[in-house]
C-alpha cells in the first residue's frame, strides 16, 4: 500500500527514467527544421563532423542529439519513415547500454538505427544481433538504406557467408548477423594459426534484437566446436534395442527435472541383456570397465523416454534435427551433447553421426559479456529483469506505446480434458472466422499444430500452419495473418521478428498482384473490415513454461493501436497444468459438477498458474546460472589461453617467450638434480634431460652433470636448446624458424587446451556428487579445476620446448627458393613407433615403448 502511494505521488522509478529522456528528445526535435534544410550530399559530410569531434573528446552523448536528429531525417528520406518520440526515447536508452522494452509493432528494427549510429561515429564498429539469418538480411538491406545515405558501411553476416568474406564484413561499420554467427566467428578465431586469418574485430559494442530470446531462452546451451571421434553406432543400436525392451517398471522419471534412472530391476534387467550379449565386463553393471556401456543405455533411455519426435525434434533429410523449444524453429547445424543425439538417432534409426571431441566452448553469457557495452531491445523483458541484471549487468527500461493498446486480454477458459479444449478452441475459430476476423493460434510444439490443423481440415476451415518444417515461408506466412478470415496456426513465437498488419502486408500483396494501385485500394477496405471485426484474434492452446513466450503471443495482436483480443484454452492434461498440481483442480472441478464442456473462467485461476510459471521459470534460471557458474571458471582459463595466443599471433620475437619456457622446464630439472643422493633417481633425470635436448645420454653424462654447479648447469642446457634453433635457422633463414616456433607453439597450446576441455567436461559430470559429501560442488570444481589448469599451463611448456630440442628441418630441393614452405621432421626417440609404421599398423591408443604415452598423445601426434 506505501509503495502504490508513493508511486502515485512521485511516480515509480521506471517513470523517472521515462522522465529524465525527455530534455533529450526536445533538444532533438529542435533541431529537426535544421536539419531538414540539408541536402543529401551534406548528410555524410556532417558523419565525417560528428567523427571528428568524437575522435577529439570521445563523448557521444555531447553528439546524440545531432546524431538522432541526422538519423531521422535520413529515415525519411530513404524508407519514408520518421521516428517517433518514443522509439527516440528507446534509442537513448539503447545506447546507454539498457534493455529498451518496447511492445510489438512499436518498430524496434528502427529505434536500433539511432544507437547503432551514433556509436559507430567511434570507428570501433556495432554489431546488431537477430534471431535468424532471414531478418539480419531484411534489416541489414532495409535498415542498411540509412545508413549508407548516411555515409556509413553496412554488412550482413549469414550461415552461408564464405570464410573469406567475413573480414570485410566485420570492418564496416554495422554488422548484422545471428548470434550463433558471431559467437562461433569467436570461438572459430581463438583456432586460428596467423593474425591474418582472423575476422572479428575489438567487442565495442552490441544491440541485441528479441534479447530475451537470445539472452535468457538460448543460454541453457553452451556453444561448442566440436571434431568426430571414434565411431560407437553399434553400441547405441544395441543400447536402444536394450531400452526398448524395458516396461515402466524398470525406470523412474521425473518430467519436472527432466531426468531419467533405472530402478533396481531395471538394472538387474540390463545386466542381463548385455551379459547375453557378451558385453558386460564382470557381473556388475556399473563396473568401471562398463563405464561406456552405462553412459549409452543412460543417453538411450533419455532419446526413448524424455525426448518426443516432432517437439523436441524433426527427422529430415533422413538426420535429427533439433526445435528450439522456445521459437519453434529449427537449430541448423545444432546437436545435443554428450552422446544424446547418437542415441536418438539409434531411436529413430537414421545413420549415427560420431560422437565429438570439443575444440572449443563457450556461453552465450560469457561471449556477450566480452562486449564493453551491450544492450537489448524485446517486448518482453520486465519478468526477467532480474535475471538481465544479475548475469549481464543490464537495466531494463519499459518504453510507453506511441498510441494506447486497445487490445482485450480474456481470462483463461480451463476444460477437463483435451478434447473438450480442442472443441472449444475450433468453435471459437469458427465464429471468428464467419465474421471475418483473422486468428493466430498458438501452440506449443510441431505436434500439436499438426494435429490442430487436422480439425481444421475436417470443419473445412482453410489455414495457414507455421512451424519448424515450414521454416523457410516463416516471415512471409506471418506476415499475411492479418488479412480477413486468415487462420494461422504457429508454434510457439514463430515468425518473431515480423509485424502482423490488419489487412495483411501491402508490400507483400503488391508484389503478388498486377495490378498495384487496385491492390492499395483492396488493401484499405480489407484492412477496415478487419478492424471492424475486432482486429486480430490471439487463441493460445496451453501455457507455455515461461510468462514472456505467453505475452510475446498476445503481443502479436494489438500492435500500434489496432484493436485486437487474446485468450488462452488450457486442460488440464496439458503439460504445466499435468506436472504442477491438476488433480486438485479436478477434483474441485468434480465436486462442482461440471458437466463434460463446461470450463472455468476465474481471474484466481489465472494467478495460480502464474505462480505455476514462476516456479519453471525459476528453476530454469537456476539451471543458467549453474551453466553460467561453470561455465565463469572454464571462462577465466580460456581468457587466459586465447590472450596468450594472441600474443603469441602478434609478437614479432617469438624467442623471448619459448626462451622463457625453456629456462622454466630447465630451472625444474636443475632443482631435482640438485636433491640429496638418496632421493635423486638417477633414470628419471636422464630421462627428463634427454627430452628437452633430444639427444640420448649415458650414466657418466648424468654424473658430470650432477657435479656442475647451478651456472654452469644452466649454460649447458641452453648452450644445446640454443645450438638447435642455429641449426634451423641456418637451414630456413631466421624468419621461417620464427614462423616454425610459432606455428609449434599454438599447435601444442591447441592440442592441450582441448585435452583440458574434456577433462573439465568429465569432471563437471561427477562433481555433482560431492554434494553428498556436504561439499559445495562448484566450490570443488572451482578448486579441482584450478590445479587441472596448473599442470596444463606447465604441460604446454614442457612440451613446446621438448618438440622445439627434437625437430629437425630439411629443405626438398624443389623448395630451396621459398624457405617459407618448408618441411619439418621429428628427430624421434630410440623405439618410436613411428620408425615401422608403414610395416605395422600402430592402434592411436597403442602406448608408444619412447614414451610411455599413448602414440596420439606422442609420436602419433607429429604426424
Amino acid at each position: 500500500m506505501k509503495l502504490n502511494f508513493l508511486n502515485k505521488l512521485f511516480g515509480s522509478t521506471n517513470d523517472r527514467k521515462i522522465n529524465a529522456l525527455r530534455p533529450i528528445i526536445e533538444k532533438i526535435n529542435g533541431l529537426e527544421k535544421e536539419i531538414e534544410k540539408l541536402s543529401d550530399n551534406n548528410f555524410a559530410e556532417r558523419t565525417n563532423n560528428l567523427k571528428k569531434i568524437v575522435s577529439d573528446n570521445g563523448d557521444l552523448d555531447k553528439v546524440l542529439p545531432e546524431a538522432f536528429a541526422l538519423v531521422r531525417e535520413a529515415s525519411k528520406r530513404t524508407i519514408g519513415q520518421r521516428h517517433y518520440d518514443v522509439q527516440l526515447m528507446g534509442g537513448i536508452v539503447l545506447h546507454q547500454g539498457k534493455i529498451s522494452e518496447m511492445k510489438t509493432g512499436e518498430g524496434k528494427t528502427l529505434v536500433a538505427t539511432l544507437a547503432a549510429y551514433l556509436n559507430a561515429l567511434t570507428d570501433k564498429g556495432v554489431h546488431i544481433v537477430t534471431v535468424n539469418d532471414y531478418l539480419a538480411k531484411r534489416d541489414s538491406e532495409w535498415m542498411g538504406q540509412i545508413y549508407k545515405f548516411l555515409g556509413l558501411t553496412v554488412g550482413c553476416l549469414t550461415n552461408e557467408t564464405p570464410d573469406e568474406d567475413r573480414k570485410k564484413i566485420y570492418q564496416s561499420d554495422i554488422v548484422y548477423g545471428t548470434n550463433n554467427e558471431f559467437a562461433f566467428d569467436y570461438l572459430r578465431d581463438n583456432m586460428k594459426l596467423s593474425l591474418d586469418e582472423m575476422v572479428q574485430r575489438e567487442f565495442s559494442y552490441c544491440i541485441v534484437d528479441e534479447v530475451d530470446s537470445i539472452l535468457i531462452d538460448e543460454a541453457r546451451t553452451p556453444l561448442i566446436i566440436s571434431g568426430p571421434t571414434e565411431d560407437s553406432s553399434t553400441e547405441y543400436f544395441l543400447c536402444n534395442k536394450i531400452v526398448n525392451e524395458l516396461s515402466e517398471d524398470f525406470y523412474q522419471k521425473d518430467e519436472k527435472d527432466r531426468n531419467i534412472t533405472l530402478t533396481d530391476l531395471g538394472v538387474d534387467a540390463v545386466e542381463k541383456k548385455l551379459a547375453n550379449a557378451n558385453l558386460l565386463q564382470g557381473d556388475n553393471f556399473y563396473d568401471p570397465r562398463n563405464i561406456s556401456l552405462v553412459h549409452h543405455i543412460n543417453q538411450s533411455l533419455k532419446a526413448n523416454k524424455l525426448f518426443q519426435k516432432d517437439k523436441d525434434y524433426i527427422v529430415r533429410d533422413n538426420a535429427v534435427q533439433i526445435i528450439d523449444e522456445f521459437t519453434g524453429r529449427v537449430l541448423d547445424g545444432r546437436r545435443y551433447s554428450d552422446g544424446l543425439h547418437q542415441a536418438i538417432e539409434a531411436k529413430e534409426g537414421v545413420p549415427i553421426q560420431n560422437e565429438n571431441q570439443t575444440f572449443a566452448s563457450t556461453t552465450y553469457q560469457n561471449y556477450f559479456r566480452l562486449y564493453k557495452k551491450l544492450s537489448g531491445m524485446t517486448g518482453t523483458a520486465m519478468t526477467e529483469a532480474q535475471e538481465f541484471y544479475d548475469i549481464y549487468k543490464l537495466d531494463v527500461v519499459d518504453m510507453p506505446t506511441n498510441v494506447p493498446v486497445k487490445r482485450l486480454d480474456l481470462n483463461d477458459q480451463i476444460y477437463r480434458t483435451e478434447k473438450e479444449k480442442v472443441n472449444a478452441i475450433i468453435e471459437n475459430i469458427k465464429e471468428a472466422n464467419k465474421n471475418g476476423q483473422p486468428v493466430l493460434v498458438g501452440t506449443t510444439s510441431i505436434e500439436k499444430s499438426e494435429e490442430l490443423s487436422n480439425y481444421l481440415k475436417k470443419n473445412n476451415l482453410k489455414h495457414n500452419v507455421l512451424n519448424a518444417k515450414q521454416h523457410e515461408k516463416e516471415a512471409s506466412i506471418i506476415a499475411q495473418a492479418g488479412r480477413l478470415k486468415a487462420i494461422t496456426i504457429a508454434t510457439n513465437m514463430a515468425g518473431r521478428g515480423t509485424d502482423i498488419q490488419l489487412g495483411g502486408n501491402l508490400e507483400l500483396r503488391k508484389l503478388e498482384a498486377s495490378d498495384k494501385d487496385q491492390e492499395e485500394i483492396n488493401f484499405k477496405e480489407e484492412k477496415q473490415k478487419v478492424m471492424d471485426a475486432g482486429g486480430l484474434f490471439v487463441i493460445g492452446t496451453e501455457r507455455h513454461e515461461s510468462r514472456r513466450i505467453d505475452n510475446q503471443l498476445r503481443g502479436r495482436s494489438g500492435r500500434q493501436g489496432d484493436n485486437g483480443k487474446s485468450i488462452f484454452f488450457l486442460s488440464l492434461e496439458d503439460d504445466l497444468m499435468r506436472i504442477f498440481g491438476s488433480e486438485r483442480i479436478d477434483s474441485m472441478l468434480q465436486k462442482l459438477g461440471f458437466k463434460e464442456g463446461e470450463s472455468i473462467d476465474h481471474p484466481w485461476i489465472n494467478k495460480a498458474l502464474e505462480k505455476a510459471q514462476q516456479k519453471v521459470e525459476g528453476r530454469n534460471f537456476d539451471i543458467r546460472k549453474s551453466l553460467l557458474q561453470f561455465d565463469d571458471v572454464m571462462s577465466d582459463q580460456r581468457r587466459v589461453i586465447y590472450e596468450q595466443r594472441l600474443e603469441i599471433l602478434k609478437t614479432e620475437d617469438i624467442y623471448r617467450t619459448t626462451n622463457n619456457f625453456f629456462e622454466d622446464v630447465s630451472n625444474d630439472i636443475i632443482d631435482y638434480s640438485k636433491l640429496p643422493v638418496e632421493n635423486l633417481d638417477k633414470g628419471i633425470l636422464k630421462s627428463r634431460i634427454e627430452r628437452i635436448l633430444g639427444a640420448k645420454l649415458n650414466d657418466t653424462d648424468i654424473d658430470n652433470f650432477i657435479q656442475l654447479n647451478q651456472d654452469e648447469k644452466i649454460n649447458k642446457l641452453k648452450t644445446k636448446f640454443e645450438d638447435k634453433r642455429k641449426d634451423r635457422i641456418s637451414k630456413v633463414g631466421d624468419e621461417v624458424n620464427k614462423d616454425i616456433e610459432k606455428k609449434i607453439f599454438l599447435q601444442n597450446l591447441d592440442f592441450e587446451w582441448r585435452s583440458h576441455l574434456q577433462y573439465l567436461e568429465q569432471l563437471r559430470q561427477v562433481i555433482g556428487l560431492r554434494g553428498y559429501g556436504q561439499k559445495n560442488p562448484i566450490d570443488e570444481y572451482k578448486r579441482e579445476s584450478f590445479n587441472l589448469f596448473q599442470q596444463l599451463l606447465e604441460k604446454i611448456k614442457e612440451n613446446i620446448v621438448i618438440f622445439l630440442s627434437n625437430i629437425e628441418v630439411t629443405i626438398a630441393e624443389q623448395m630451396q627458393k621459398e624457405l617459407s614452405k618448408n618441411v619439418s621432421k621429428v628427430s624421434r626417440p630410440e623405439g618410436c613407433l613411428l620408425e615401422n609404421s608403414d610395416k605395422n599398423k600402430i592402434s592411436r591408443n597403442e602406448k608408444c615403448p619412447a614414451t610411455g604415452k599413448k602414440f596420439k598423445s606422442c609420436c602419433g601426434s607429429l604426424v
